[in-house]
């Protein structure tokens, strides 16, 4: 991935060094750019109709490794259509799920009338200081200006000795149908499509990094690991068309490529997705890291 990591800039955004390092020069017209592609229904609608089946195998582990149980309040951050805010319902807490995105908010509310459901900004929390017992997001960093920030705020809003954990795909070489898309886009495809700047979309992908980004924010002991997800299909172009149609990055940079890049690009994914076919299915690795720590006790 070091290798490759100049390449990846203009798909996933820039590599940021550090922690608390950004682009600031494009900081609102990325958030701007994520912003509207998230309140488009039918991108939101695509990625929960496809890529949620993926994206909850982990959430059980994003819980545990945030401590959720009977009785805590817990802050859902980029709930998107609430799944995770549902899960710790289940587990007797109390949860808050909240969105920058309307639409999604929208979604969440109509799904789970029971659970509470606001539109708010991950970097500047709208709650008092020491509110939860939990704060917990499922593959909301990446699509933040300021990640950093918004760990400095989940740290802000927890009680001393609150947990925070959050989920974001593995390295590409290893979620392969992120993976595939890329490698299809640098082979025949252009990168460089002039969509603003962000950060990295695999900003969290390694331990170290996400360690790093963890303790910058004030946390103690933190923990990372993978947690085993997998795509299934029955067709091989689908991975293709719900990453054009279901995201914002990878969709907007698939727009801009000319009609034969996009053809050439569709039958790469399609010979890649091929060989993981098990009898009339396709499981394609898609693995998420989780990555935990604790608010010190005074």
């Amino acid at each position: 991935m070091h290798a490759e990591a100049s390449e990846t800039r203009s798909i996933f955004g820039p590599l940021l060094e550090h922690p608390g390092e950004t682009a600031t020069a494009s900081n609102n017209s990325f958030g701007d750019f994520e912003l509207a592609g998230w309140e488009d229904e039918a991108t939101a609608a695509e990625y929960d109709r496809h890529l949620s089946l993926v994206t909850t195998q982990s959430l059980e582990a994003l819980l545990d490794d945030a401590g959720v149980r009977r009785g805590h309040k817990v802050l859902d951050v980029a709930t998107g259509a609430g799944y995770v805010a549902a899960a710790a319902a289940q587990r007797g807490a109390d949860p808050l799920g909240i969105d920058f995105s309307t639409t999604q908010v929208r979604l969440a509310r109509a799904r789970y009338p029971g659970i509470r459901f606001e539109q708010a900004n991950a970097e500047a929390l709208p709650f008092d200081a020491e509110s939860f017992e939990a704060v917990v997001t499922a593959f909301g960093l990446c699509h933040l200006p300021n990640p950093d920030l918004a760990l400095r705020e989940a740290f802000r809003v927890l009680k001393p000795g609150g947990r925070v954990a959050f989920s974001v795909w593995d390295q590409p070489e290893r979620a392969i149908g992120l993976g595939a898309l890329y490698d299809a886009i640098r082979e025949h495809g252009s990168m460089d499509v002039g969509l603003p700047a962000g950060p990295n979309f695999f900003l969290f992908s390694s331990p170290e990094r996400s360690i790093e980004a963890l303790r910058h924010a004030g946390f103690d002991s933190p923990t990372f690991r993978t947690v085993a997800q997998v795509w299934r299909s029955s067709d091989p172009d689908e991975l293709f068309a719900m990453l054009a149609t279901g995201t914002v990055r990878a969709a907007a940079t698939l727009r801009a490529q000319s009609s034969q890049a996009r053809t050439l690009i569709r039958e790469a994914v399609r010979q890649t997705i091929s060989t993981y076919q098990r009898d009339s299915e396709y499981e394609i690795p898609m693995p998420a890291v989780v990555a935990a720590a604790v608010k010190p006790l005074r």
